[in-house]
């Protein structure tokens, strides 16, 4: 099964892209599944059905789905939640609102995604379409098994018989409850979930991101780092679609001005992303509601370009701790080092190869870092900061 995810941020309209691109693969004869894992959920209003948190056909081919992420968050949290709840109560004379406690930033959001397991491995669909939350910083969570994981293999058995010999008389004096041996069991299956969840979304022949954004300035930087963060985390980027493009006939008179604005934001983009594959979706005049119109624009977007297939796979560059500092290693084939110039300004790297100009957001590592060397060696630039 093909998986698709689209993320950018809020009010980009990658709602609507994802629902435009379900309705053209399910036009195309794939069987699709479309879900949300957004807790602001709008893509009952793209279709104008009432979806739930088990999949609704949609049409011939389309069923959609949105995310109860409380829910979701409840299944997975298991015993954990309930044993952190009483950690947080033990000592309260009342007025703790404990539920709300144990809303963490970034987990609602990443319990809502174990369901991509759960649906790829039942295999009922072809394509699957996932609108994200609106940045990508969820996906950075996945990382924590990686980190963690062998602490948690190594440690917890330690602690499981640490409990059962030194719980009880910590209970009593602390009155502090200690766990069962189900809520390690939880954690121990939660980082299981997560190792899964982790292998997946990093398998580039299943699954890929996409990147919503609008021509803005604003907009384009949020969208860069986004792309940064999601590259060094080793999800595979292949396309991004810039939607809400104003048609030229549209802004004369007084929007005139955008035009250059415009026009500039959308070499940025087209300098920054590049080799990545660029789309573009021109404002219509009407609304993105119904499948009708979700599929024309769809078709703006891809034209005769199959939107269930990997439009772009390479990894692009990647960052090495070194013992003097960091490397930034930058893949650039088939150039010739006397046709290079770069420059650094701010948290932002620009390379030029002859009139060819591409920006790259440093990751925050090396946002304070300057570059002291760079070296071109076999289709690789590498630049050093310290």
């Amino acid at each position: 099964m093909r998986i698709i995810l689209y993320t950018g941020k809020g009010g980009v309209g990658k709602t609507s892209v994802a629902a435009a691109t379900a309705v053209k693969l399910a036009k195309d004869g794939k069987r699709v599944l479309i879900m949300s894992t957004d807790q602001a959920h709008s893509l009952s209003d793209s279709f104008g059905v009432k979806l739930e948190n088990t999949p609704v056909k949609i049409s011939e081919l389309l069923w959609g789905l949105e995310i109860d992420a409380i829910l979701e968050g409840e299944r997975a949290w298991g015993n954990m939640k309930n044993y952190m709840k009483e950690l947080l109560t033990a000592r309260a004379q009342g007025g703790i609102e404990a539920e709300e406690l144990l809303v963490f930033p970034g987990l609602e959001e990443l319990f809502a995604l174990f369901k991509i397991i759960d649906i790829y491995e039942e295999n009922q669909y072809d394509v699957l379409i996932v609108d994200c939350a609106p940045t990508g910083e969820t996906l950075s969570l996945l990382k924590f098994p990686e980190m963690f994981g062998n602490m948690i293999k190594t440690v917890l058995p330690m602690k499981k018989k640490a409990v059962k010999v030194a719980g009880p008389m910590v209970e009593k004096v602390m009155k502090i409850p200690m766990p069962e041996d189900n809520v390690f069991d939880d954690v121990e299956q939660l980082n299981e979930k997560l190792y899964q969840l982790q292998a997946l979304m990093t398998n580039k022949e299943i699954l890929s991101i996409r990147i919503v954004t609008t021509p803005e300035r604003i907009v384009i930087k949020e969208a860069k780092r986004n792309f940064t963060y999601l590259h060094l985390y080793n999800y595979t980027i292949d396309a991004v679609i810039v939607n809400k493009v104003y048609p030229a006939m549209a802004l004369d008179g007084y929007f005139s001005k955008w035009i250059s604005l415009q026009e500039e934001g959308l070499q940025e983009i087209r300098e920054s992303f590049t080799p990545v594959p660029v789309f573009t979706l021109m404002l219509l005049d009407r609304e993105l509601i119904g499948e009708a119109i979700l599929h024309e624009a769809a078709q703006q977007i891809f034209g005769g370009t199959d939107p269930a297939g990997i439009l772009f796979e390479d990894t692009i560059f990647e960052v090495k701790k070194e013992a003097d500092g960091y490397a930034f290693i930058l893949n650039l084939p088939f150039a010739q080092k006397t046709d290079m110039n770069m420059g650094q300004k701010g948290s932002e790297l620009m390379i030029q190869i002859k009139n060819e100009k591409r920006c790259f957001t440093l990751p925050d590592v090396l946002r304070n870092k300057t570059v002291q060397s760079a070296r071109y060696d076999q289709g690789k630039l590498t630049i050093k900061f310290a």
